[in-house]
């Protein structure tokens, strides 16, 4: 078997074993891992930064005994540092380069991975689909005309691929959910406080934002997490420890749990039938391992709570748009997309007194699903309410012109028609996934599994979401599904080793 066929075949854990009992070289992962990236590349167009010439030069010295030592591996171009490698945001702002790590970054290293390249995001993670006038379309390997999600759709797709077995990934609405969702992977939507984002900053999004990986295989995402998460002293909170390791938890029998199961549309939107298809999988899946299933509707989780969501994230995209036009010593506004100048625009519209009333809009909210759903080992329901998207389907330029117009022409009239524009913004953004923001909101931990594909050969997973806190039950439960299910196995048919 060549080495390509090895790293295609086996999931991070497998391949660290391999280099610790030595048939199998840092050296030779690496260059396999950098000849697959570079074979793909015209295909999937998920990286951002090549890192091959120093991933090679740590293979050289890296110790074998690491629990992930030579494992390549995949920073996202955004919201993480690596001293001197450029971080673009997926934007043609000009690039920001560390002199630094990020804790997460060295946390990586320690463990042994060895980046390759970063991988890319749509523009400051904005939209769920990867795509950029800084870097362009990045494609699904299951079908190259469809989308890997975002926004870390570049992530995705490279683990999807077999350029890498895990990769780094945030998630601040979504965005290690839906591409996990869209090319058959597990993703990990950590805990509030469970991983430093620092030393960029103590928190993002007003604590939205959470940063883990998109992985091949439930194991791979329970042993990175044991070897990342913990506080560092500039974080503001940190997630309750867990009982034992991730690692642990992922590897017993979660024995039989008390389910619940949410199908409606928080929006009010067109759920279909793929999707729901997918949901009746896991719960079959869930069935089949001993647990009970039971039905719940969450009312208070309705278009007020989504609207919320979305204003804070404008305000929190209009303050960064600040931030970066600080760094760079000028406006960034002619250097970014529309649909980012959008929505920038939105957040300076919204006073800081809607946005604090706003966040505790959504606090009480969250205070009460967490009590509500509390007696529920897990709740499942969809991440996605479509199969992956087609390419360029959710282009938003048209709208965005019209939304802007109307801005620019009626400034003192504004709050006349932020309303009905707004909602129109977010209908049209949110259309593609309606569930996600919900745990971003929350705090809670999520978990999406690969569970169906289409007749038409494109993967749609579902998510299942724990109590504050607790990812040990929610990884015991994914991989009793995913060894039910045997999905680890399977790999996209994107130009597979010979």
């Amino acid at each position: 078997m060549s080495v390509e066929q090895v790293l295609w075949e086996h999931d991070a854990t497998g391949l660290a074993s391999l280099v610790r009992k030595g048939e199998i070289t840092p050296q030779e992962l690496v260059d396999a891992a950098i000849a697959r990236a570079e074979a793909t590349r015209p295909d999937i167009n998920a990286i951002a930064e090549p890192l091959y010439e120093a991933a090679r030069t740590r293979t050289k010295t890296i110790d074998r005994k690491l629990p992930l030592a030579g494992v390549p591996f995949a920073l996202k171009d955004l919201g993480i540092a690596m001293k001197g490698v450029p971080t673009h945001g997926g934007s043609r702002i000009p690039a920001f380069v560390a002199d630094f790590d990020s804790v997460m970054t060295e946390r990586h290293l320690a463990a042994g991975l060895v980046p390759i390249a970063t991988s890319t995001s749509p523009e400051h993670g904005l939209r769920l689909m990867t795509e950029s006038a800084a870097f362009g379309i990045t494609r699904n390997p299951w079908n190259t005309a469809h989308t890997s999600g975002g926004s870390s759709g570049g992530a995705a797709a490279l683990v999807a691929a077999g350029v890498v077995p895990v990769a780094h990934a945030s998630d601040g609405g979504g965005s290690i959910r839906v591409p996990a969702a869209c090319t058959g992977l597990v993703g990990l939507k950590t805990s509030r406080g469970r991983v430093p984002l620092s030393p960029l900053v103590t928190e993002s999004w007003y604590g939205l934002v959470v940063d883990h990986a998109l992985a091949r295989s439930v194991r791979d995402s329970a042993l990175l997490l044991d070897l990342t998460h913990g506080p560092d002293p500039m974080a503001p909170y940190a997630a309750p420890p867990p009982k034992g390791t991730f690692a642990a938890a992922a590897a017993r029998d979660p024995g039989k749990l008390k389910l619940a199961v949410y199908r409606k549309s928080p929006l009010g939107l067109p759920i279909s039938v793929e999707t729901l298809t997918a949901l009746d999988t896991a719960v079959a899946l869930a069935r089949e391992g001993g647990h009970t299933i039971e039905e719940i509707d969450l009312p208070y989780i309705d278009r007020d709570f989504m609207a919320d969501f979305c204003k804070i994230v404008a305000a929190a995209v209009a303050g960064t748009m600040r931030a970066e036009a600080l760094r760079v010593g000028r406006s960034v506004s002619g250097d970014v997309e529309r649909a980012t100048r959008l929505m920038s625009r939105f957040g300076e519209i919204v006073s800081a007194g809607e946005t604090y009333a706003g966040l505790q809009r959504l606090h009480a909210v969250s205070r009460r699903l967490i009590t509500e759903t509390a007696q529920y080992d897990a709740v499942l329901m969809p991440v996605i309410a479509h199969p992956p998207l087609a390419c360029g389907a959710m282009d938003p330029k048209g709208a965005d012109a019209f939304i802007e117009d109307v801005l620019d022409r009626l400034r003192l009239a504004r709050l006349l028609i932020f309303k009905p524009l707004f909602g129109q913004l977010m209908d049209k953004s949110l259309w593609f996934t309606h569930w996600p923001a919900i745990q971003n909101v929350s705090g809670q931990p999520s978990i999406t599994l690969p569970v169906h594909v289409t007749d038409a050969g494109l993967p749609v997973g579902i998510q299942a979401a724990g109590r504050p806190g607790d990812e040990e039950t929610l990884l015991s439960l994914a991989a009793q599904m995913e060894k039910i299910s045997g999905w680890q196995a399977r790999r996209a048919p994107l130009r597979m080793p010979a």
